[in-house]
């Protein structure tokens, strides 16, 4: 009997999107692949009424799928990398780095402007991109919002707000780039670890092979690398973190950022793959006196 590959996933559009992309990937690794998409709603998704740091964080957008995976009802899920966090399960680790989409932090206005209305609230779900958005415009307002991209594009267009904060990496994905109307440098506005990254997470020994052919090893270092920064910062899923590797060759570019202690600090470190830990070290001393190199 042909063996079936369950893949779990969010039940959002976009979490849809990213697990169809995965899918499309195994097919072309595996082409007689038997293949089932279950998707679920997780506690992330059902409390729209409380900023997700009042509720535990970003890993509630994965409990059921977690569970789901230990009990086998699920074989493989994929989530947003910047949604897992930090400190992973060793019962379900990340198997597999997909490729990355542009890992940027975007403005968007509402359909048909082309000026922010300073009248009305900015929309942003995350301390992160809320501190350093207010650095760079003191005098905006910045509120909360939530539910997914749709929900909040919609809501935007309402009038509910002057613009979204969000990530370049899902509008694309949905099929939604023209609505940037501003694409943040690294230098304006530090991602999230992992933004624009794919997590492929299994029960621990399954699937090896398979994910050895998933995983994108650029992206693996990427990922790697900011989410050590995160953790030596005290980053959690929910904290004013950002962390960024920019690769070229060799090279790479890690930018940091943190508001932990209510203080923006932005800085970035430059040098070679091999010496990564260092620079993580380095970068991480400089923007927190709590961590030494």
């Amino acid at each position: 009997m042909e063996e079936t590959i369950r893949i779990g996933s969010r039940a959002s559009r976009l979490a849809v999107i990213q697990s169809e992309l995965v899918m499309a990937e195994i097919r072309r690794i595996q082409p007689a692949v038997k293949l089932e998409l279950v998707t679920m709603k997780t506690t992330g998704d059902k409390i729209l009424n409380k900023t997700l740091d009042k509720i535990g964080g970003k890993g509630l957008f994965l409990k059921e799928l977690d569970a789901a995976l230990l009990e086998k009802q699920v074989d493989i899920c994929v989530h947003s990398l910047k949604d897992v966090p930090a400190q992973e399960n060793p019962l379900l680790p990340i198997g597999a780095y997909s490729g990355r989409e542009a890992p940027a932090d975007v403005l968007v206005l509402p359909q048909g402007q082309t000026r922010r209305d300073p009248a009305l609230p900015v929309g942003c779900a995350g301390a992160r991109r809320a501190m350093q958005f207010q650095k760079l415009f003191p005098d905006a307002v910045i509120k909360p919002v939530r539910g997914n991209v749709l929900t909040r594009l919609e809501k935007l267009d309402r009038g509910e707000y002057g613009a979204l904060l969000l990530a370049e990496a899902g509008l694309i994905r949905l099929g939604l780039a023209e609505r940037i109307s501003y694409r943040f440098s690294p230098e304006e506005m530090v991602p999230a670890a992992g933004q624009g990254i794919m997590a492929i997470q299994t029960r621990a020994g399954e699937y090896a092979g398979l994910l050895r052919q998933l995983n994108h090893e650029d992206a693996a270092f990427c990922a790697g690398t900011e989410r050590r920064l995160s953790g030596l910062l005290g980053g959690d899923c929910s904290a004013p973190v950002g962390c960024y590797a920019k690769l070229h060759g060799d090279d790479f570019t890690l930018y940091g950022f943190s508001g932990i202690d209510g203080t923006p600090r932005s800085d970035k470190v430059q040098g070679k793959r091999e010496d990564a830990e260092a620079l993580v070290q380095a970068l991480a001393a400089q923007l927190s006196k709590k961590v030494s190199i």
